[in-house]
């Protein structure tokens, strides 16, 4: 106890102490991970190639895919790698450049959901002047507004979190460095500072949760004017895998936050981190794609341009 206290870095418990469960566990991030991999590349390469899909709903989207890449990214290989080494230290630097990271892009993820949902009120609520406010320069800037605001709000975070001083164990039931979890190793009351930081972002990823909520009152009221159902349907089909990819983003974040840590971690807590860390990366692409036809036209076609080019150079060698 008295090594893991004064050690520089930290160590992960992760799920299991088991070696055997510890390699199940990897493969199975293992497939999550490849998983996540292929469909953000996927929505990536699509949105980049295909002529049809270069509206500011899709390049929100690209953006939004490139960022839960390097979102799962943050955790899971480490993760990985700690469970098949039967390893859980962390350095120090690690650790500091994990929280960066995580935090920088889940803010500029919540940024990004929070666009994505005025580019959907442009368009449906002010056709007229969709152009201009979503003109190619401004979803530019919008986009690197998000990234700066999520740079400069992971350094606060960053900063705030390791501003206190570490007395205890230094050892992490989680199998990333946690906020929470790290809180609790500090001494009494030097955690300030980080409450501090979460309640500042708390505030405005409840402001952007609002702004989304506004916006889509008004999409619906506007949608439910619509006669044609072909019409309805095709908005509700843009609308509807954005508010479920906000809802369940902030809901399990959320919790996981918000929820008291006890000095006891149960598995529940460790299945709600991977609910907010490791399925919405996986689950986003998904949802976009389920019921967008112009999705899933691109993505057709993109397979069958492979086809066609490996039949074509198949018989051009024989």
């Amino acid at each position: 106890m008295t090594n893991v206290t004064t050690m520089d870095g930290f160590l992960l418990v992760g799920f299991s102490d088991d070696q055997e469960l510890q390699i199940c566990y990897a493969l199975l991030f293992l497939g999550i991970y490849l998983l996540a991999l292929m469909g953000n590349f996927t929505i990536i390469i699509i949105t980049i190639l295909d002529q049809s899909l270069q509206s500011p709903m899709y390049y929100f989207l690209r953006h939004l895919s490139l960022l839960d890449l390097s979102f799962i990214s943050v955790t899971v290989p480490q993760s990985i790698d700690n469970s098949l080494t039967h390893n859980g230290y962390v350095s120090y630097g690690q650790c500091v450049l994990q929280i960066f990271f995580f935090t920088s892009f889940a803010w500029i993820e919540m940024a990004i959901l929070t666009v994505m949902s005025y580019d959907r009120y442009a368009a449906i609520c002010l056709p007229l002047r969709y152009e201009i406010i979503m003109c190619p320069t401004s979803c530019k800037w919008i986009v690197i507004a998000a990234w700066l605001s999520g740079s400069i709000s992971g350094t606060l975070y960053t900063a705030a979190t390791f501003s206190i001083t570490f007395c205890r164990a230094k050892i992490i039931h989680q199998f990333f460095c946690d906020v929470p979890q790290l809180a609790k190793l500090s001494c009494a009351h030097d955690y300030f500072r980080v409450i501090g930081a979460s309640a500042c972002m708390a505030v405005m990823a409840f402001i952007c949760f609002v702004f989304i909520i506004v916006s889509y009152i008004h999409i619906f009221s506007t949608v439910l004017r619509i006669r044609s159902a072909e019409g309805q349907s095709k908005v509700f089909s843009t609308c509807l895998p954005h508010l479920f990819v906000v809802s369940f983003y902030l809901s399990t974040g959320s919790f996981a936050y918000l929820k008291p840590t006890s000095d006891s971690p149960t598995a529940s807590d460790l299945v709600v981190s991977v609910f907010y860390t490791v399925i919405p990366p996986v689950l986003n692409p998904v949802i976009y794609s389920l019921r967008n036809e112009a999705l899933k036209g691109a993505v057709r076609k993109l397979l069958l341009q492979g086809v066609f080019t490996r039949r074509k150079a198949f018989f051009s060698y024989c």
